[in-house]
């Protein structure tokens, strides 16, 4: 079956570590997408979104240099433990690399994406050593990793003692503003999550850009290939047959109703005799409304005060503006936030005393 959704773009380009910005980040939110979205008027990032308990936060600064910073914390309000950036020239479809790691991780009962296990720096670009990327000495206390073409890399700081010092560096394009793609993990990210997006560098797919959008540095470098509009199906043996029996076929003639006459013949009834009683009668209507109501249908109560709790409906509950956030778990808890996160109201269905 032809994939129905429209392809954003005129170019395929491979590697998709050189396709670069394409003026949008959705690919990038798509594994968080049911998580809270914050749509925020000041500050340096337009849109944050947060795990449902606001441990994990992810901004995007769309006219900045670093557009995406993702952070996680012990709790909602604590210091970050690690903090990953991404600049304006990195592709999204690398940094779904992580988000989809996080959204694939994050439950409210684990820390796994806080904790770091490994002890061996080489278990966070594994994935590029597996895809034949090679390693060249150290110096300076860093390793590099460069990839087979020399247009991306790797840097690790394996001397480093600062927690939270920039340890690792994805990079990839030549040197410069427009050109240079780079994300930069500090000292306590899970090396698992670096992997993740290492991973995304290296996958073979490539991605959808118009061509006059890409640096003209980036499309020289980069293979591109002219997309083209998906070809119909061809009809199948049973298509054919079923259209030529089609063809074959009279055209349907209109139909109208006629009334259904009885053919039961009465008794004669003599001059003011009563009519005989049918043999079974229709029970007489009711007058209760609802004595045959249908369970699934529902009424409106007068007065308000009589019609009990009913369900809750967070919408009534809570009738805030649309820029606010409003989250529910599966057990009924809700969290509303408002677009400033500084104002939150939560539900709380206990049975004895809901509040």
């Amino acid at each position: 079956m032809t994939d129905p959704t429209p392809i954003e773009g005129d170019v395929y380009v491979s590697p998709r570590y050189l396709a670069g910005l394409p003026g949008q980040a959705d690919p990038s939110f798509e594994p968080v997408k049911h998580w809270p979205h914050h749509h925020l008027d000041e500050g340096p990032f337009q849109t944050v979104v947060t795990s449902p308990d606001h441990r994990i936060k992810i901004g995007w600064a769309g006219d900045d240099y670093d557009v995406w910073r993702i952070s996680a914390a012990q709790d909602a309000v604590s210091r970050a433990t690690w903090t990953a950036t991404f600049n304006q020239n990195t592709p999204p479809e690398i940094v779904h690399g992580l988000t989809s790691a996080l959204a694939r991780e994050w439950s409210a009962d684990t820390d796994s994406f806080l904790a770091d296990p490994s002890y061996r720096w080489t278990d966070a670009i594994q994935p590029l050593l597996d895809a034949g990327w090679q390693r060249r000495p150290l110096t300076r206390g860093t390793v590099e990793i460069i990839a087979p073409d020399g247009l991306a890399g790797a840097s690790i700081d394996v001397v480093g003692t600062d927690p939270d010092r920039e340890t690792v560096e994805l990079w990839a394009g030549p040197e410069g503003w427009g050109t240079r793609a780079e994300a930069v993990f500090t000292a306590r990210t899970p090396k698992h999550l670096i992997a993740a997006t290492a991973a995304a560098f290296i996958d073979p797919a490539p991605v959808a850009r118009y061509k006059s959008n890409l640096a003209p540095r980036l499309a020289q470098l980069a293979q591109l290939t002219p997309i083209e509009p998906p070809k119909p199906p061809a009809p199948t043996p049973l298509d054919v047959q079923q259209t030529a029996a089609d063809r074959r076929r009279p055209p349907a003639l209109g139909t109208r109703s006629v009334p259904r006459w009885s053919t039961t013949t009465l008794p004669p009834v003599a001059p003011g005799a009563a009519l005989p009683a049918a043999a079974a009668e229709d029970p007489p209507l009711s007058t209760d409304p609802l004595i045959n109501l249908n369970p699934a249908q529902s009424v409106k109560v007068l007065p308000r005060h009589l019609a009990g709790p009913g369900p809750m409906d967070l919408h009534a509950i809570w009738p805030f503006p649309e820029d606010w956030t409003v989250h529910q778990s599966e057990d009924g808890a809700a969290l509303a936030t408002s677009p400033c996160l500084r104002l939150f109201t939560t539900l709380v269905p206990d049975s004895d005393s809901p509040h």
